[in-house]
């Protein structure tokens, strides 16, 4: 099941909303429909939409009827800047845009049909590396995983919320791959039941024996003694290590710490953003409230009460045990060993060169 699909000038995006009940994709002609997506969650999870940004660049690139190379840089910017502002937490977002724009802005070398041809060249190198980071956290990650494991995951980190793999559920599924007979406590994840529809849903396809718990059963679930570690994902980690992630995150750090239970955060290197000292600097994303007063569709709060609905929260770097990249696992201190972590040399694959790998 493939998160977007790139296939004859349209991005094909599978419609998360829809899930598990309907597999259904969006046919993205044009940025407005990528932006819509990202906004309305048909495509969510931070690689995910940093991917979908990517390719929605090139749908803006090939609307703007401007063969002037200034002017048509100075569009694109501005289609850059509508993507980035759907959705302010996950850096993954304007990590991705940004990227394609500084591919072509000093290339004086290029006409705007070459520029075109660039931006979805890098598009394709995002998504392509995206899949290969997340195979590479597996591998990193499960060596963290103990035999016979029961483990507690929040939202939805997996292939549907990547180019792939997944991230927190990437090492789960390298876990299980290592047949290191694990179970997953999937947390439902209100207000939008990631966990119940998402989640649960890709471990029954891959075979991993997943329980579903509502988010309140977590502690007792620890107290009793049948959960030995928690792993999540992340939208945007600051320089010291704090972490923001779907709300509830916090919460669950703050059981796993009273109880024992080593805290995992898993996500890629593009996720990381050293410019924010810590978490406190992260912009929360506030949502609608009938996310919140209803389910399905079906009202379960009085008329007229008032919502918070925040989407994320933030955890402390000291309740994180570890945060796991592509290029290997970070431990405390993070204001230092983040640093050293984005000072290693990578490359890109040459399966990720001039391919299109969403195919």
């Amino acid at each position: 099941m493939k998160t977007m699909i790139w296939e004859d000038g349209i991005l094909k995006i599978l419609d998360q909303t829809k899930l598990p009940e309907k597999i259904e994709y969006i046919e993205a002609k044009d940025v407005e429909t990528v932006a819509g997506a990202i906004r309305r969650l048909s495509v969510r999870g931070a690689p995910a939409i940093g991917a979908a940004a990517a390719y929605g660049m090139v749908l803006g690139a090939n609307s703007i009827n401007e063969n002037d190379r200034e002017k048509f840089l100075a569009e694109l910017n501005s289609i850059g800047n509508k993507l980035a502002s759907t959705r302010p937490t996950a850096v993954n977002l304007r990590w991705a845009v940004d990227r394609v724009l500084n591919k072509v802005k000093n290339r004086d070398d290029l006409n705007v049909e070459e520029i075109k041809a660039l931006l979805l060249e890098e598009a394709h190198k995002i998504f392509c590396e995206d899949l290969e980071a997340n195979r590479k956290m597996g591998e990193y990650g499960q060596s963290l995983i103990p035999e016979n494991a029961r483990i507690i995951t929040h939202c939805n980190a997996g292939a549907l919320a990547t180019a792939g793999f997944g991230t927190a559920l990437g090492v789960i599924r390298a876990a299980h791959r290592a047949n290191k007979n694990i179970e997953v406590f999937a947390d439902e994840t209100r207000p939008l039941l990631q966990g119940a529809r998402l989640t649960a849903w890709e471990m029954m396809q891959e075979k991993i024996p997943v329980t579903l718990i509502t988010d309140n059963m977590a502690g007792y679930l620890m107290a009793v003694g049948k959960a030995d570690l928690v792993i999540v994902g992340a939208d945007r980690i600051a320089a010291n290590g704090d972490v923001a992630n779907k709300i509830g995150t916090y919460g669950l750090a703050v059981l796993a710490k009273a109880h024992g239970l080593p805290f995992y955060v898993a996500a890629p290197t593009s996720t990381l953003d050293l410019s924010l000292s810590s978490g406190s600097q992260i912009p929360i994303e506030e949502r609608d409230e009938t996310e919140v007063t209803t389910i399905g569709g079906t009202s379960v709060a009085p008329t007229g009460v008032k919502v918070w609905n925040p989407a994320f929260d933030v955890t402390p770097h000291e309740l994180v045990t570890a945060i796991i990249t592509e290029r290997g696992v970070v431990k405390p201190p993070y204001t230092e060993n983040l640093r050293k972590i984005m000072e290693k040399d990578t490359e890109t694959s040459e399966v990720c060169r001039g391919q299109n790998p969403s195919r």
